[in-house]
């Protein structure tokens, strides 16, 4: 049996002055997925992905690459990160340099490519996350938005094979969601292993292959998102409520009996509903509600 691209085995972590953040934490990573870590604010999620990378290093157990057991060691963690590449939920943490450009290319340049490459690949990032036009534009005066889009643009830069993200969504706006994860997901189709955390069980439930669910330090489940969020014990158990798409999907199939998977999308969940009605579906009470469902029209 192949090994996974990356996992966490009996993971510990103990801060400074015994506060615990991870307890005994098993988590599997395999290629080609988009993975969401579910789990509530404070629940240790950030430090998790801080060990995914070698930022961190556990207080018992081990993070496996390929099969292998990370090393700490500088020319290890330093082939480590090139392989998986960790963007922080506030990207003025990751952005120093005067201008998008020279931000971008630090990266690269860093892995001793020359310049020619460095600018080639520096094109091929902004461009991924459309803000080509930003190239030459100073990184204290980009928008929110555009400093994350930036930071990740960083990143990807170094052409990782694993793109940790944590909270990528976290304060956007719906149309600054929406273009992130239209970005991400060209990523995605790609070849790029995509890992999150959140605690927006909608976001994960539209656009997750498989979620982990995450309390207290521990991954309570893993394994693919409808069947571990239509768990609604477990769900309670780390203090998350159901997703309201699957919800409505569930009432409108009576049920969990489906004989297909139930729909992750606004839209599916609509025709669903026209289909139960067996007429178009005029705007009424539930129309506009899953309108507001903030994550359905990108699943």
């Amino acid at each position: 049996m192949t090994a996974p691209l990356l996992a966490a085995h009996g993971l510990e972590y103990v801060y400074p002055g015994g506060v615990t953040a991870l307890r005994g934490l098993d988590l599997s990573i395999e290629r080609g997925q988009k993975l969401a870590i579910l789990g509530s604010n404070g629940s240790g999620k950030t430090t998790l992905l801080l060990h995914l990378n070698g930022t961190c290093k556990p207080t018992r157990g081990e993070i496996r690459l390929d099969g292998q057991p990370g090393r700490y060691e500088r020319r290890a963690l330093n082939h480590w990160r090139r392989r998986v590449g960790l963007v922080l939920q506030e990207p003025d943490d990751q952005l120093f340099a005067a201008t998008v450009g020279q931000d971008v290319s630090f990266g690269p340049l860093n892995l001793g490519l020359s310049e020619p490459e460095t600018a080639e690949r520096v094109r091929e990032a902004l461009a991924a996350l459309r803000v080509a036009h930003l190239a030459d534009r100073a990184t204290h005066a980009l928008s929110f938005g555009q400093k994350k889009r930036v930071a990740i643009a960083g990143v990807l830069a170094m052409r990782p094979e694993i793109l940790v993200l944590d909270e990528p969504t976290a304060g956007l706006d719906p149309h600054g969601v929406t273009h992130l994860l239209g970005a991400l997901q060209q990523l995605h189709d790609a070849g790029t292993t995509l890992v999150f955390s959140t605690h927006d069980v909608e976001l994960a439930y539209a656009w997750a292959d498989r979620v982990a669910v995450f309390h207290d330090g521990m991954v309570l489940c893993q394994g693919e998102t409808a069947a571990v969020l239509g768990d609604r014990e477990l769900l309670h158990r780390a203090r998350l409520r159901p997703p309201l798409l699957l919800q409505v999907a569930e009432v409108l199939g009576a049920g969990r009996n489906w004989t297909v998977p139930p729909p992750r999308s606004r839209e599916a969940v609509l025709e669903l509903l026209r289909e139960r009605l067996g007429q178009p579906l005029s705007a009424g009470p539930v129309e506009p509600m899953l309108a507001h469902s903030r994550h359905g029209p990108l699943a």
